[in-house]
């Protein structure tokens, strides 16, 4: 008994790690991508739809947009790390960074007292503590940063999913006479929850005197998709260099359909990998639990013996590296 809570213990603690190195890498290849995608690096990419309106345009409207990129490049560089209170309004939670780390708090003091009780129960005292403190950081930090990353990761999924509807019916309203802020009102008004009240923002902007692509730009920090970028640089560069709207809009609601088309066939493709990794990473660790709950004699200096508490060690080091580098050899993006 005491071996299988041992046991469980060292897994979440793992387990927390595990996610929380994830959760890193996560947030900055996401950033790079959107990078990429967004067309705003200075590398010499010239792919993506902003170096297709570029080349695409006459030398006046040339001039006109590559200022344009050049003040969107330089507000990029001002732009600092993401805040807990920006990730909390991007996971749609409505509470304020103080009572999140509470929150937090109270989870990881939870989750290490009673640690502490079981350990002190079936093992040594510095054994308990140790135990202790790995399910307080999981309880602090794992949980609460890897419960915020889900919530934030599903709304801008949702909203992804909800996007090119909303674009289509700005082209309808546009082309049936509707001024845009009225399109966008009707979007705010009968598209659902996140989309909706994010153009209920932009609406709402306006009343104040705040130009429709300064709103969507407030857009794209609040959900930093891709898709939002496309559509704040679409009403930026229209506004500044003139054109129609309407099949501008048009071709984004294209461009969106088909990289949902994309996305769909690639999350198709990769589930095969996928599977096949979690089969891998999780095999150990089950061995080793069947093993010390029908052989415990043979398991037992594992975690009796210092050389055993080193052996675990690595292993769980060696297991971290490997399921961080599948993750990243299946974790494709588009």
């Amino acid at each position: 008994m005491s071996n299988m809570v041992l046991l469980l213990l060292i897994a979440a603690g793992a387990f927390g790690l595990v996610l929380t190195i994830m959760l890193s890498l996560q947030e900055r290849s996401t950033r790079r991508r959107i990078e990429v995608v967004s067309g705003r690096r200075s590398n010499g990419d010239n792919d993506g739809i902003l170096s297709r309106l570029r080349n695409e345009s006459k030398d006046g409207r040339r001039r006109q947009l590559e200022e344009k990129l050049r003040e969107m490049q330089a507000q990029e560089k001002k732009q600092k790390r993401v805040t807990l209170r920006q990730h909390l309004v991007r996971a749609g939670l409505d509470t304020t960074p103080r009572k999140f780390f509470f929150y937090a708090l109270g989870l990881g003091i939870i989750l290490g007292l009673l640690g502490l009780f079981l350990g002190s129960i079936f093992m040594e005292f510095y054994q308990a503590v140790l135990v202790a403190g790995g399910a307080f950081v999981l309880g602090a930090f794992g949980i609460p940063l890897w419960l915020l990353h889900t919530l934030e990761r599903r709304r801008q999924q949702r909203f992804l999913e909800l996007l090119p509807d909303a674009v289509e019916l700005i082209v309808r309203g546009l082309r049936s006479g509707l001024p845009v802020s009225e399109a966008l009102q009707t979007i705010a008004r009968e598209m659902p929850d996140p989309l909706g009240p994010e153009f209920q923002e932009v609406v709402e902007g306006q009343k104040v005197g705040i130009p429709i692509d300064q709103g969507f730009e407030r857009m794209y920090e609040r959900v930093p998709l891709p898709e939002v970028n496309f559509l704040s640089i679409v009403v930026s560069i229209q506004r500044e260099t003139g054109g129609n709207l309407s099949e501008a809009l048009e071709n984004l609601s294209t461009v969106l359909r088909a990289r949902k088309t994309m996305k769909l066939k690639v999350k198709a493709v990769s589930q095969e990998a996928k599977a096949g990794a979690a089969i891998i990473g999780a095999l150990p660790i089950l061995m080793l639990a069947f093993m010390a709950m029908f052989n415990p004699e043979y398991m037992a200096p594992l975690f009796k013996t210092r050389l055993g508490h080193i052996m675990l060690m690595g292993s769980a080091i060696w297991m971290t590296t490997g399921i961080l580098v599948m993750r990243k050899m299946i974790n494709f993006k588009i």
